[in-house]
């Protein structure tokens, strides 16, 4: 299929762009206020000259091939599309692009058909198979045709390189021995063939790297209209509430006596959970691979079939009256269970197809779905990297795919059934199964929209409010169809019992984040209170502003990390946006590289938060054939924080900042000031962390200045504050902090207050003359609050 805009310039041959293309003089908007600034400079877009692709005066690609089409600009001219021709039709392709040599790059790859992970290198024999996203640093001072070549305050700039779907075929990106940079477009169906592709590859470039992230899926968003970012929808209530998962407490023996147990012992210490999941192990499936009596084979578990779209006989009365502890209906059992322990949003999982494998084409009440049964291909790029036993067992046992004219009526029927049972939401997992099923259905891409479609029509028909999270979805095809649905899990599963899989895990969604935390909120998975790596997922994800759930098995907590991360009445201090790493760790490896830590950044209403882990010697990432730096070599690590690791940190100071921050370490209780670019050295050993609040100082009126902390017992302390405001007369200078949670109130202040109050009832404060802290306590039971903190005018 091809692209809709007029036929590409062409330079000495019939694909290439003769010189720089311009925006147009009034191109480009100046964004105001406190938003995001677009990095996007106006200049020239990508082009191709003497055989080079040129990228802001730098040449990105060499010996571009003649065959390579570049795109007219884009919107501000700072960007475009790169494509190919061949000289055969086919329903797979692989294109060389040029030699990518000499940048600092980072590549987000699927190591696994569900899963991607990062990776860094410096040429294009670094760039493996299936990379979805690539980015690379270059050096203003390196510049060519007559550009910069004496370094500048901020000499980098960013280079981004975006495989996107374009008409029926997906494209991802992949490096050869020789250095080459290439794009592989494929439409996953042996009867969509074509030669002419020229939306295949998007390229922008900027100052700033997640300005540059955020404007060029801002312009896909709008260009191909697939797909939504992550600002346009709706977000579903549970990421708010404190959460618990089913799954690695009973993995597919998940019953109503469990779930009693574990939501039991959760109240009991305090952290009730507002959000349930009942994970696999519900619905009513029949599995032909498994004979009553006999040892069942590995993997046969995902030859199972669903046989309808109600739960299974642990979760109701069955036909002779007997009922499974006590449960008459899933509708009875979820009900009770809201009321007696407070739930708010009770969530049950499902495969995309319904199953893992799939709909029964033969039982009675699913034959009306159509579906057939089909035996997954996966794509060469998938093979070339980590095999998976789920997949293996999926082409081995066959996938019940239901008929794409019937997907709606599929999902609608499921979903209001369990609308009707009280339940308010599902976690949709193994949705990049569509890719490799697409023969004879015009391919992968268009069967993505369509089932993506179809979903997403039924999530809003039959749930509140986008009460939906997708999982195993890292791919292009959903990722470039997803219009409403929010939330996509970020990572491979947690994984309890695999001691070399902590680090990587927190590495890889702060990673992957940087990508898909634009399109959807990032879900950092579950993972375990009581646990050798339990501070450690727990910090991340107070940081990483996705949803807080872990998946304990019945009284088997720790309810001193818990209530660090969530509030008595269950709700959680949630930061604004998807944590990602910080610029300096971009192109710098946190799991093997010996030497570095990764710290991430983000916000909250009136501070930033910043977190560093020691990620080196407790794990190797996959695929990788260079050995990994042994342990007992890797021990503590010094690496520095500094308020400017925080992004866009003068859009969360306001106005009336001094320049210095108040800077707040949870694990020492130590509160040092220090300007924008001053910085901390901070020594770790393998699996810590440390976590710190940056919370700007204010000037009011003279000499007082003030930085809120928050509830300094909390990992995120900052997300306790809503609002600030300050009032001053003749007789009194007045601060209002409004914020929720009790517990231990912190701030910086350059003088001793007067009068501290909570509510309007005076509260005794402390105040440090040494570091200037004041400290005082939100009484138990108080949800909501305005702390006044009063000076003498």
């Amino acid at each position: 299929m091809i692209a809709s805009f007029p036929t590409p310039l062409r330079l000495r041959s019939p694909f290439r762009c003769p010189r720089p293309l311009f925006p147009r003089e009034n191109g480009g908007r100046r964004r105001r206020g406190w938003t995001w600034r677009s990095s996007m400079c106006l200049a020239a877009a990508p082009f191709v000259k003497d055989g080079a692709l040129r990228v802001n005066g730098r040449e990105a690609l060499t010996g571009v091939p003649q065959n390579v089409v570049v795109s007219p600009p884009l919107m501000d001219g700072a960007a475009a599309f790169l494509g190919a021709v061949a000289d055969r039709e086919d329903s797979r392709h692989v294109f060389k692009l040029g030699v990518l040599r000499d940048y600092r790059l980072l590549c987000l790859f699927r190591f696994k058909i569900w899963w991607m992970i990062p990776r860094v290198g410096t040429a294009g024999s670094d760039v493996p198979f299936e990379t979805q996203m690539l980015l690379l640093e270059a050096r203003q001072y390196e510049a060519v045709d007559g550009g910069v070549h004496e370094a500048a305050a901020d000499p980098a700039f960013y280079i981004l390189f975006l495989p996107v779907l374009d008409g029926d075929y997906r494209s991802s990106l992949q490096g050869n021995s020789s250095d080459e940079l290439e794009f592989c477009i494929e439409s996953g169906d042996p009867a969509t063939t074509g030669s002419r592709f020229l939306e295949a590859v998007f390229v922008s470039h900027g100052s700033n790297p997640f300005d540059l992230m955020k404007e060029s899926m801002k312009m896909l968003e709008k260009h191909k209209g697939t797909f939504s970012v992550r600002e346009h929808k709706m977000k579903p209530g549970v990421l708010d509430y404190f959460g618990w998962c089913t799954w690695d407490a009973f993995y597919f023996d998940v019953n109503p006596q469990g779930i009693e147990d574990g939501l039991k012992s959760l109240s009991k210490g305090g952290t009730p959970p507002k959000f349930l999941l009942i994970d696999d192990g519900w619905q009513d499936t029949s599995n032909e691979f498994q004979k009553e009596g006999e040892p069942a084979a590995e993997g046969s578990q995902y030859g199972a079939r669903l046989v309808s779209v109600k739960e299974n006989n642990k979760f109701r009365r069955t036909a002779d009256g007997a009922s499974n502890n006590g449960a008459t209906s899933l509708k009875d059992f979820v009900s009770n269970i809201k009321q007696t322990y407070g739930l708010r949003y009770v969530y049950v999982w499902h495969a995309l197809m319904g199953y893992w494998g799939g709909v029964s084409p033969d039982a009675a009440e699913t034959k009306k779905y159509n579906s057939k049964l089909v035996y997954p291909v996966q794509s060469p790029g998938n093979l070339s990297h980590s095999r998976d036993l789920t997949m293996d067992c999926m082409e081995k046992y066959g996938v019940g795919m239901v008929d794409p004219e019937k997907a709606f009526d599929f999902y609608d029927d499921l979903h209001s059934y369990l609308m009707s049972q009280n339940i308010d939401g599902v976690k949709v997992d193994v949705q990049n199964i569509l890719e490799t099923i697409g023969t004879n259905h015009g391919g992968r891409v268009s069967l993505a929209h369509r089932f993506h479609e179809a979903l997403e029509k039924s999530i809003a028909k039959n749930f509140q409010d986008n009460s939906i999270i997708c999982c195993m979805a890292q791919s292009t095809d959903s990722i470039y169809s997803s219009k409403v649905n929010s939330i996509t899990r970020a990572s491979d599963d947690y994984m309890p019992r695999n001691m070399l899989s902590q680090t990587l895990h927190v590495a890889a969604v702060a990673f992957n984040s940087m990508w898909l935390g634009e399109v959807m909120v990032p879900d950092w998975d579950m993972f375990y209170s009581l646990h050798y790596a339990a501070e450690f997922h727990a910090a991340a994800r107070a940081l990483g502003g996705c949803g807080v759930y872990i998946s304990d098995k019945p009284n088997q907590h720790d309810f001193e990390l818990l209530k660090k991360l969530v509030l008595p009445d269950g709700s959680i201090l949630r930061a604004k946006y998807p944590g990602r790493p910080t610029r300096d760790c971009l192109f710098d490896d946190p799991v093997m590289d010996g030497k570095s830590l990764l710290k991430i950044w983000n916000h909250n209403k009136c501070t930033g938060i910043l977190g560093i882990f020691n990620c080196q010697g407790a794990g190797t990432w996959p695929c990788l054939k260079v050995p990994s730096t042994p342990s007992s070599e890797v021990t503590y690590l010094t690496g520095h924080v500094s308020p400017g690791d925080v992004e866009y940190l003068e859009e969360v100071a306001g106005d009336n900042w001094t320049g210095d921050c108040a800077v707040y370490s949870y694990h020492d209780g130590s509160l040092s000031i220090l300007p924008k670019n001053g910085s901390l050295d901070v020594t770790l050993n393998v699996l810590q962390c440390k976590l710190f609040t940056i919370s700007p100082i204010k000037s009011y009126d003279d000499p007082i200045q003030f930085a809120p902390i928050g509830l300094i017992k909390m990992y995120n302390s900052g997300g306790a504050i809503e609002a600030m405001d300050f009032v001053s007369d003749r007789s009194l200078c007045r601060l209002s902090i409004k914020g929720r949670g009790s517990g231990l109130f912190g701030a910086y202040s350059s003088v001793k207050p007067k009068v501290c109050t909570v509510n309007s009832t005076s509260e005794e404060f402390m105040f440090k003359d040494d570091n200037h802290m004041l400290t005082l306590t939100i009484p138990s039971g108080v949800d909501y609050w305005e702390i006044c903190v009063c000076f003498d005018a």
